[in-house]
């Protein structure tokens, strides 16, 4: 059976973070670098793939963070997958970041219902709920959305809140009784479940048609 190998990209919040995965074995770095992330990327990006062996002829496609996030992070990550799509001839492997922090609370925190929300500034969250999928994955509940904190719904006892929106607003965001990570980020690294089921099943994007999602009405 041939390996495969998919390199991941993460930069829609202040983390910048890669991943490099080859059948089963993974690299990764994450480093926390407000407006650093252009500077940063390739070379990260660059070293992982040295530490896991990985040549760029062996990559069969790119993962990266579609947001939502900040606009000019999302935007990076989308722009840096579609040059390396088009520059090795493979397809890109979009993944929402909301989708890429509940699979961190699950790997983390073994947490099975999750309300992921990354402050987006402007007095709202993007926000978006998940629960645990078979294959290792966070299956959508609903819809992901821009919304003021005081308008999302969800949570309840057996939920684990995660995401900067909770830092940002600890008592208007609904209640999550499983615990909260409010300190996290989303990295590269968690991607990957969504990524491999995605290109387990065909839903590959081609270069031409990547594209970032930013949630917010206008932009």
């Amino acid at each position: 059976m041939p390996q495969i190998v998919i390199v991941a990209l993460e930069t829609s919040t202040e983390a910048c973070s890669v991943a490099a995965y080859r059948d089963g074995e993974m690299h990764h770095r994450t480093e926390e670098v407000p407006r650093r992330h252009t500077a940063r990327l390739l070379p990260m990006l660059e070293a992982v793939m040295a530490e896991a062996g990985v040549a760029a002829s062996a990559v069969d496609a790119v993962a990266y963070g579609r947001g939502p996030g900040a606009f000019a992070g999302v935007r990076l990550a989308a722009s840096v997958a579609q040059g390396l799509c088009t520059g090795w001839s493979v397809p890109a492997l979009p993944v929402s970041t909301l989708a890429a922090l509940a699979n961190g609370a699950r790997r983390r925190h073994g947490a099975e219902r999750v309300l992921a929300a990354l402050d987006a500034r402007m007095g709202q969250v993007y926000c978006g709920a998940f629960v645990a999928a078979e294959g290792g994955g966070m299956a959508l509940q609903g819809a992901e959305a821009a919304l003021e904190p005081e308008a999302v719904s969800g949570g309840g006892a057996a939920w684990f809140g995660i995401g900067r929106g909770f830092a940002a607003y600890p008592e208007a965001l609904p209640a999550t009784g499983a615990g909260r990570d409010p300190d996290a980020l989303p990295q590269a690294r968690d991607l990957l479940p969504a990524a491999l089921a995605d290109w387990g099943a065909g839903r590959v994007t081609p270069a031409e048609a990547v594209r970032p999602v930013y949630l917010r009405e206008g932009v």
